[in-house]
């Protein structure tokens, strides 16, 4: 089968984030699929980006990745959420656009994914959809526009936020297939219009050929500090992944404050827009036993996380998680047989289903420090016991191989 993969940012083990859609089309690849992705030339969640001859793309470019053929399509530069990025999203789409009969001459598609986080995309690919005679699939990571709406307060009447939801409402009708990672959708989806019959829960998951064998070695810096931790005496509480607001990473630090002289070392390892702000903040109230890194390589998240004792994920306490959450580095702490101390209010919980850790309220600095105080003061046994309970629950129900098989089963597709 031809399968036509639109995601803005898509990337892939050499280039970093969004890693779902390299993932799963890896496993179409390997059940005998032709996947084609198409995703823009410059994307924020990606660590690099992909270059024609060491420059910037100017042109469309076709690159083969693991067995997936990626259309690299040219979109300027940006910083943040502002008038940039907006730009970006509408060069990327205007190209692709006008692409279509080139698209689909070549790859001639059977079944058309629009998974671009935002929904504008969903006009593009029910146009390529209908050219080629495909089956339209709609794929929600997070539900646009209610997500910039109650996360970074924008006004339903702003003019970006109408085209979203006249963008939803739009993919709601016209897609054959609606897959949505978040478990919670279905009340809000059918107030859209959305036939729930259309509906399928595909979560995020893990690959499991990255757990498989010898990990790479953990960067130095960062291996050195979790040495000098452990000869402290200390237990080593670890968040690894992006920093910015949604992540609550400012009541991680307030805790941090409650912690001064608990025998805790907390690491911050990522990237994000408040990585600065972040780091400042640390230097100026003084806060010794936390230290922020640079990202560290995919390859090494799992050294990283068998290093370390307990896992911290946090959220902001905002209504939209009433629908539910699928981050992507909750499943690689569980993978890993993490401890994890969990800082939400949402729709589900991963760790409290697993029973692989301790789940307290979102924004609360003392119920984190509590949290960790508690998580700290167990055996390694029971920490230990913990870890394996979340890793058995990632490899039953989150691993990319059945979660690809389920994608493709919601499209009425058969393995090739």
């Amino acid at each position: 089968m031809n399968i036509l993969y639109l995601n803005h940012y898509a990337g892939a083990p050499s280039l970093g984030m969004e890693y779902r859609p390299y993932y799963l089309a890896r496993e179409w690849a390997r059940m005998g699929h032709r996947v084609h992705m198409v995703a823009a030339g410059f994307s924020h969640v990606r660590s690099r980006q992909p270059l024609h001859d060491g420059a910037p793309l100017r042109a469309p470019l076709q690159q083969a990745i693991d067995g997936i053929t990626y259309h690299w399509f040219p979109a300027p530069a940006y910083r943040g959420n502002g008038v940039g990025r907006v730009r970006n999203i509408g060069a990327f789409l205007g190209r692709v656009w006008r692409a279509t009969d080139a698209l689909i001459t070549q790859i001639r598609p059977q079944v058309v994914i629009a998974s671009s986080t935002y929904p504008l995309d969903i006009w593009v690919a029910r146009r390529i959809a209908r050219k080629a005679g495909a089956k339209l699939v709609f794929e929600v990571h997070d539900l646009w526009p209610l997500s910039p709406i109650e996360l970074a307060g924008m006004s339903p009447n702003h003019p970006f936020i109408r085209l979203c939801q006249w963008a939803e409402d739009t993919a709601y009708r016209d897609a054959d297939v609606v897959v949505s990672m978040l478990p919670k959708v279905h009340d809000h989806m059918a107030s859209h219009g959305l036939d729930l019959a259309k509906l399928h829960i595909v979560p995020n998951g893990i690959d499991p050929d990255e757990w498989a064998g010898t990990t790479a070695s953990l960067r130095q810096d960062v291996a050195t500090a979790i040495v000098r931790a452990r000869a402290a005496g200390h237990s080593v509480v670890c968040y690894a992944g992006s920093m910015g607001l949604p992540n609550a990473l400012d009541t991680l630090l307030d805790a941090a404050a409650l912690l001064r002289d608990a025998p805790i070392t907390l690491l911050l390892v990522g990237d994000g827009h408040e990585r600065e702000r972040l780091t400042a903040r640390v230097q100026a109230e003084h806060l010794n036993r936390v230290q922020v890194f640079a990202p560290v390589p995919k390859a090494q998240i799992p050294a990283l996380l068998d290093a370390i004792d307990i896992a911290y994920i946090g959220w902001q306490r905002v209504p939209i998680y009433r629908f539910g959450i699928a981050p992507n580095k909750l499943m690689d702490y569980m993978m890993a047989g993490c401890a994890v101390l969990h800082s939400v209010e949402a729709g589900n919980d991963p760790v409290a289903d697993a029973g692989c850790g301790l789940t307290v309220p979102p924004e609360s600095p003392q119920a984190v420090a509590e949290g960790l105080r508690a998580l700290a003061a167990l055996s390694r046994e029971d920490r230990h016991r913990m870890g394996e309970r979340g890793r058995g629950y990632v490899q039953a129900h989150h691993t990319y191989p059945v979660l690809a098989r389920r994608f493709l089963a919601a499209c009425g597709a058969q393995e090739g």
